[in-house]
């Protein structure tokens, strides 16, 4: 039996980098996406391109509705912040999390490994760039993964052992990007942006918009996502 994985792909640069990083290593790849009510659902025509470029074995995007609890910009019509400097991005917990949403995203991504005999879940959480989110530290996954061999039949049974991979943990976003370019990612395909235009064109302003730019920036690469007017 082939070495399978199921890897969240977004569609953004994170998790597209995650997805070539998983092939890399020889794993049989199964993408999972999530329509879950948010404000930048163009992600996932992102996310349907890469799973179609980059030859994943399947590509599923789960249905969910989080919309239904709000407390986020991404879910809410509360405003998404820009242009905030760098200092208040690396402090506190920014309006843009979605509460509970990486243990939702990866209890999915469980039940499909357990179906499909996958042991290994891949996922592009990051603990610098994006340090305000608790659900990005290694404490959580960690957490996780014990959950994980507790609460499933494979787990109980003996019969594998699921191991949640975050090989983007401790990157800076030009690294990130550094080692997406060497393993052949177009980031072309990729969507980051929270607030995009109706055109899906990113704004330039939002804490994502602003990373991957200042990624890209320290890379000495040009970001080739489509941006609504000049940044």
């Amino acid at each position: 039996m082939d070495k399978r994985a199921v890897i969240l792909l977004s569609g953004g640069l994170d998790s597209a980098t995650v997805l070539a990083m998983a092939q890399a290593q020889g794993f049989a790849c199964y993408a999972l996406s999530f329509d879950y009510g948010q404000r930048h659902r163009h992600e996932l025509l992102a996310a349907a391109a890469l799973a179609r470029q980059m030859g994943t074995r399947q590509h599923r995007v789960a249905q969910i509705d989080l919309r239904a609890f709000g407390g986020s910009a991404l879910t809410s019509d509360a405003a998404v912040p820009k242009d905030r400097p760098a200092a208040d991005m690396a402090h506190g917990i920014p309006i843009t999390y979605v509460p509970a949403r990486n243990t939702i995203f990866l209890s999915f991504a469980l039940g499909w490994a357990e179906v499909l005999g996958a042991w290994d879940i891949f996922i592009g959480v990051n603990a610098l760039d994006y340090s305000g989110y608790p659900d990005c530290r290694p404490e959580f996954i960690a957490a996780f993964e014990r959950v994980a061999n507790l609460a499933t039949r494979a787990g109980v049974e003996g019969t594998g052992q699921f191991r949640i991979h975050t090989p983007l943990l401790h990157l800076r976003k030009y690294e990130i990007i550094q080692q997406g370019v060497t393993l052949g990612v177009d980031y072309g395909l990729t969507h980051s942006c929270y607030d995009p235009d109706a055109n899906g064109h990113a704004c330039g302003h939002c804490d994502s918009c602003q990373l991957r730019l200042e990624g890209f920036r320290a890379a000495g690469l040009k970001d080739p996502a489509h941006y609504a007017g000049q940044v």
